[in-house]
């Protein structure tokens, strides 16, 4: 573990878990049996380079995507309650990112008067210091402690200390297989001390037409930034992903209660990775798949919490009822 201070900012501290290299060794790794799965997938991750993340940002604010203003909507009206409810000491963000809507709770437990220090961690050194720099620029009173982790892997890295408020908002919980959604919440469990408390962001099943529409938007957006992947791909492994040769295709799938976001194959055709050393034939038609984003009902998601020995305490959603926050204890 490497552990720094801020030139400017002495009450910031970041460990780094994972620098470049290992990210780098863990992905190619990822991406290798990920191209033998059944469908062949892509990992998520490729998504995210600089333009990815750009492209990500203006989904957000397209009329057609909700999840974020949802979101927001329920931060909005609720994070005064939920800072009540749990009077953090310390407010710990998974996968913090740029922490944007984390700032209302931070503002919100701050007016608490509870508040001591923010932990966030996020896989990218680079955007959060300097996330962590801009927060300790807006709240003077709070240290910052960030994480460079896997929020899968480094629950155990976590700083100790009395009444945490474990955050992971976006709902990015539902980018995870089930199976990996259970090995999450029972190291969150592990976690959780007594007095800590964990928030969740969950998307909800609704109207399959609302949803395609997120996923689906009417200027491409959400296309752009999904071929995206194949374009990293091509640049950093050496690959000859074909854009022409792949039809994007993000579509409800009811039994799984996700959405299935990736391509289909238009025809059949070989796939080279250098990088890899790496040939796979794809068939006509075949799926390759880049991201499941599942959408959760309340008794479904409360028993995956309660199979954790997570017990939900508090549920809110928008006016709406497209998305939902729930708090949990161990």
């Amino acid at each position: 573990m490497r552990v720094t201070d801020s030139a400017t900012q002495p009450r910031i501290r970041i460990d780094v878990l994972v620098d470049d290299d290992d990210r780098r060794a863990e992905l190619y790794d990822a991406t290798f049996w990920s191209l033998r799965s059944t469908p062949r997938e892509l990992p998520a991750v490729w998504l995210y380079d600089e333009r990815g993340s750009l492209l990500f940002d203006e989904i957000t604010r397209l009329p057609e995507y909700y999840p974020t203003g949802a979101e927001r909507e329920i931060l909005m009206a609720r994070a005064a309650e939920i800072a009540e409810l749990t009077r953090g000491r310390t407010l710990v963000e998974l996968g913090a990112g740029t922490s944007e809507k984390t700032l209302l709770l931070l503002d919100a437990v701050s007016a608490v008067g509870t508040l001591e220090r923010f932990v966030p961690l996020d896989v990218s050194e680079e955007v959060l210091r300097a996330s962590a720099e801009a927060i300790a620029e807006r709240y003077p009173a709070i240290s910052v402690h960030g994480i460079v982790g896997d929020f899968e892997r480094d629950l155990a890295a976590l700083p100790p200390g009395d009444g945490r408020l474990i955050a992971f908002l976006g709902s990015t919980v539902g980018n995870l297989y089930p199976e990996r959604r259970a090995r999450l919440f029972r190291a969150i469990a592990a976690a959780l001390a007594p007095g800590d408390s964990f928030l969740l962001g969950v998307d909800l099943v609704k109207d399959p037409a609302v949803i395609e529409r997120a996923y689906n938007d009417s200027r491409g957006v959400t296309e752009q930034f999904v071929r995206n992947a194949l374009t990293r791909a091509n640049r950093e492994l050496g690959a000859d992903f074909v854009q022409e040769r792949f039809a994007f295709d993000a579509h409800w799938d009811a039994d799984r209660a996700w959405m299935d976001i990736g391509f289909n194959a238009v025809e059949a055709h070989t796939v080279h990775i250098a990088e890899l050393e790496v040939e796979f034939e794809l068939a006509e038609g075949e799926r390759l798949r880049l991201e499941v984003s599942s959408k959760f009902r309340r008794d479904g998601i409360e028993s995956e919490l309660a199979g954790a020995d997570l017990r939900t305490t508090g549920w809110w959603t928008d006016d709406a009822s497209r998305f939902a926050l729930l708090l949990a204890t161990g």
